[in-house]
C-alpha cells in the first residue's frame, strides 16, 4: 500500500482546524503559505535535515582560489579533491579552516595542490576559498552540501520539499505558527507549541544517521624522570 501524503491545501486545513479555526477566504491561504515558508526556514536553523544534503562537484580553475556554490546552498559538509578518473581516481580531504585560521595564512597566493578551504556563509551565498591556490587544471573539488528546503511561492500542490516522516510535524508547526497570528485562539498557542516540539523530535530523531561509530581510548604513558 502506497503512502498517503496529503496535499498543500489538506495540510493548511488541517492546521486551521487544530487552531480552533476554519480556513474561509483567499488571505487565509496566503498567512498560511508564508507560515510554511517561515517553518521550513526555521527547520534550516535547527540542525542537519538528511534529505537536503547533496552532492556535487567544482572543476577547479588553475590560479583562481575562490569559488560560488550554488545558490540555495545552506553550508558545505564534506570536501575532497578528486584526481584522475575510472580506477584512477583518487579522493583526499581538504580540511575546512575558520576565518581567523585563513586570515593568518602569511602567503595566500601559494600554488600548489589545494589542503584546505575556508568556507564564507554569506548572506547572499555560500563561498569557497581554497589554499594553496590551484597549480594544475586536472583537479576537481568534490562536496557535500545542505541545501535549503524549497518553500512555496505561490499556488497549491505537494507537501514542498518535506519527506512523509516529516509531514505530522509540518502539520502540528503549522498549526502552531497561525495559532500565534490569531488572537482569539491565544489558549491554543502553547499546547500547539508542545506539540509541535514533540513531533519535531520524533522527526528529528527518525531522520538521524544511523552510521556506526567507533571510539578508541588513548593510552598516554609519562616516564618520570
Amino acid at each position: 500500500m502506497a503512502v498517503v501524503t496529503p496535499t498543500l491545501p489538506e495540510l493548511f486545513e488541517e492546521a486551521f482546524e487544530r487552531a480552533g479555526l476554519q480556513m474561509r477566504t483567499g488571505y487565509d491561504l496566503q498567512t498560511a503559505r508564508r507560515s510554511l515558508n517561515l517553518l521550513t526556514l526555521e527547520w534550516q536553523n535547527r540542525g542537519l535535515n538528511l534529505w537536503t544534503i547533496d552532492s556535487g562537484t567544482i572543476t577547479l580553475v588553475q590560479n583562481q582560489a575562490a569559488y560560488t556554490m550554488p545558490t540555495d546552498t545552506i553550508d558545505v559538509i564534506e570536501t575532497t579533491l578528486r584526481t584522475g578518473t575510472g580506477t584512477d581516481q583518487l579522493d583526499t580531504n581538504v580540511e575546512r579552516i575558520s576565518v581567523s585560521t585563513y586570515s593568518q595564512q602569511a602567503v595566500k597566493n601559494t600554488r600548489g595542490r589545494p589542503t584546505q578551504v575556508y568556507v564564507d556563509r554569506a548572506a547572499t551565498g555560500v563561498n569557497l576559498t581554497l589554499w594553496p591556490v590551484p597549480d594544475l587544471t586536472t583537479y576537481t573539488l568534490a562536496y557535500y552540501r545542505l541545501r535549503g528546503i524549497s518553500g512555496v511561492s505561490s499556488g497549491l500542490g505537494t507537501t514542498a520539499d518535506v519527506p512523509p516522516r516529516f509531514v505530522p510535524c509540518l502539520a502540528a508547526g503549522l498549526a502552531y505558527y497561525i495559532a500565534m497570528k490569531k488572537p482569539e485562539v491565544a489558549a491554543r498557542v502553547q499546547p500547539l507549541k508542545q506539540e509541535y516540539e514533540f513531533q519535531f523530535e520524533l522527526a528529528a530523531g527518525e531522520d538521524a544517521d544511523r552510521s556506526s561509530i567507533r571510539f578508541v581510548p588513548h593510552d598516554t604513558f609519562y616516564l618520570g624522570g
